[in-house]
């Protein structure tokens, strides 16, 4: 077994009891913030070591998840045995930002059947949600009003999407998946610094009495790193779902709780016993495209991550990336420009297939993409791109205002058989709705739609609210293949900024033949046609200036990446973890 993350953390979970740490199993480097520092910022950090393995790897965005997952590999499950065990644990350690309250994309590649399958498990509007669902007076409401409230809950699909690819590709019994978080919430866990500092900076939490209850402490302050958390309810839940399957989620007493809770709140939402029992997780065909000598797969609409990665990439196929100095100036002047034309065309066609006809291929098709790339100047920024018109839909589509918070979570894992998984999993804003119900939050993921129904023109956005659709999502989930084997995996959260941090990780690794550590911690930059972002308290504070010379509107700001990354080789698995966070990766 080897894993590596931060010595303070370790020590602080060996002296609660809930690791153990052997001599030769831990590497001396920090990874995690403190508890004074913003959990998110990609400021303050240093480097992880980077995790070799023969035979099996996961990698999660906490070291309690990570270890589940290693148990259910070393146990001879599939990767996708690992995931659920470690989704089911995130649920409980990390509930400001994923859960089964939420929703999940997933790309599983089959090694002995060569198949790759994306799993949709995107949360869905209730058949009551109507267009002009975030909107009063004519205009969008508020970003607080609308994230914290029942009209912000989707119906969750994790489940039912976990369920479905557990019939397919499980190897243990699905109830053995679920005892370690079962056995974590009863016994409890320490409380960690990101997790306390996610609880200060979310007042709102604060204002709901059941959460209230759970996450602080009689006079109101958030539970202090290190105290002892027990979820008994969850527990309770999570023990219904083991025995009886997804359907004790979807349908009965807990079905009816969640409906309560939604309806309930003072700004209601219109979820019904309906909504749940009627939701269905779906298979979708993976979207594939080519980069240099590789083949990038991962979940397509009505995630737009995917597609975000490949038109960037797709740009960057006619630039000589290889030949520049890893972020440097010239990198990230073409890195951001590709960034631009990306997310202009994302920003207008991407939403559920099911309802819009999203012209994916014709978005990443060469003669579009050669096309895009001659609108990049080598000396000059474009300042903001227009979209595109492949298809000539343009006119008819007005662009989205959807809010997308970055609050996420990715997880890998490569099993001993060679089969592979990317999941990224998500109840959208910290603590999604802030709504508690049996021990977990349920998701705000409707604020994914956009919140105007139509442009200034009067134009319908494609991704705005309707009936049982889903909404857009930048979540990436993908899996890089070399001479049709897999060689990578990874993903990461950050809402509308994930596009840039996969496609960051990939020219790292793929262009610049960086380790897959070294790539994820690689300082963060890019554009999302706006102004060009470079990430805080990094070396990339040098290149303000000469960027603002090419016509750059630049700024400096804190980039919460949290990739996690899995490379197979013929020396075996090597996978690292972001140091912006807490996660670990542990391998066999």
């Amino acid at each position: 077994m080897l894993i590596r993350t931060n010595a303070k953390w370790l020590y602080a979970l060996a002296m609660a009891g809930l690791l153990s740490i052997g001599a030769a199993a831990y590497g001396k480097q920090a990874g995690l913030p403190d508890e004074d520092r913003n959990p998110e910022s990609g400021s303050g950090y240093t480097q992880k070591s980077e995790v070799h393995a023969k035979h099996f790897m996961v990698a999660t965005a906490n070291p309690h998840a990570t270890r589940a997952g290693y148990e259910m590999l070393r146990q001879g499950g599939s990767a996708l045995d690992a995931i659920i065990a470690a989704q089911m644990v995130l649920t409980l350690v990390e509930p400001q930002s994923s859960g089964i309250g939420g929703g999940a994309f997933a790309v599983y590649y089959d090694k002995a059947h060569k198949t790759l399958t994306a799993y949709d498990g995107r949360e869905t509007a209730p058949a009551a949600a109507m267009p002009g669902r975030f909107m009063a007076d004519g205009k969008p409401l508020p970003y607080r009003a609308a994230v914290n409230s029942g009209l912000a809950v989707g119906v969750p699909g994790v489940l039912r999407a976990l369920e479905m690819a557990h019939k397919q590709h499980g190897k243990l019994p699905w109830a053995a998946l679920f005892q370690p978080a079962i056995r974590l919430a009863e016994e409890g866990f320490r409380v960690s610094p990101r997790m306390h500092a996610m609880l200060r900076n979310s007042p709102e939490l604060a204002l709901q009495q059941a959460a209230a209850a759970y996450f602080f402490d009689p006079a109101g302050q958030p539970w202090p790193v290190g105290h002892l958390l027990k979820n008994p309810d969850l527990a309770k839940v999570l023990r219904q779902v083991a025995q009886q399957g997804a359907d004790a989620f979807y349908r009965g007493d807990i079905a009816g709780d969640i409906v309560a809770a939604v309806r309930g709140h003072p700004t209601p939402g219109d979820m019904t016993l309906a909504d749940l029992a009627n939701y269905r997780a779906l298979q979708r065909e993976p979207l594939c495209g080519n980069y240099r000598l590789y083949r990038i797969c991962g979940m397509p609409p009505p995630s737009s991550g995917t597609l975000g990665v490949l038109e960037l990439l797709g740009v960057l196929q006619h630039v000589p990336m290889e030949t520049f100095k890893p972020a440097g100036l010239r990198a990230v002047h073409y890195f951001s420009e590709a960034g631009r034309l990306a997310y202009a065309d994302r920003d207008y066609y991407v939403a559920d297939p099911d309802f819009v006809d999203v012209p994916v291929q014709a978005l990443i098709s060469p003669a579009y993409l050669a096309s895009r790339f001659a609108l990049i100047r080598p000396d000059r920024s474009m300042g903001t791109a227009a979209p595109g018109d492949p298809m000539g839909m343009l006119r008819s589509l007005g662009r989205d205002n959807a809010l997308e918070i970055p609050s996420t979570s990715h997880l890998v894992a490569v099993d001993a058989a060679g089969d592979v998984v990317s999941m990224t999993t998500s109840i959208e804003a910290a603590f999604g709705s802030k709504i508690f119900v049996r021990g977990f939050l349920l998701n705000n993921q409707l604020t994914d739609f956009s919140r105007d129904p139509v442009d200034a023109e009067g134009r319908p956005v494609a991704n705005r609210v309707q009936p049982g659709k889903r909404p857009r999502s930048t979540m990436a989930p993908i899996i890089v293949f070399r001479d049709n084997e897999p060689y990578m995996a990874l993903g990461s959260p950050g809402g509308n900024v994930i596009i840039n941090y996969v496609a960051k990780t990939l020219v790292a690794v793929l262009d610049w033949n960086m380790s897959v550590q070294d790539a994820i911690s690689l300082p963060n930059f890019g554009s999302r046609n706006k102004r060009t972002e470079l990430e805080k308290s990094t070396a990339l504070a040098v290149l303000a200036k000469p960027l603002e010379a090419m016509g750059h509107d630049v700024v400096i700001q804190e980039f919460p990446s949290g990739v996690q990354a899995i490379v197979i080789d013929r020396s075996g698995l090597s996978a690292g973890a972001d140091p912006r966070r807490e996660g670990v990766a542990m391998g066999g």
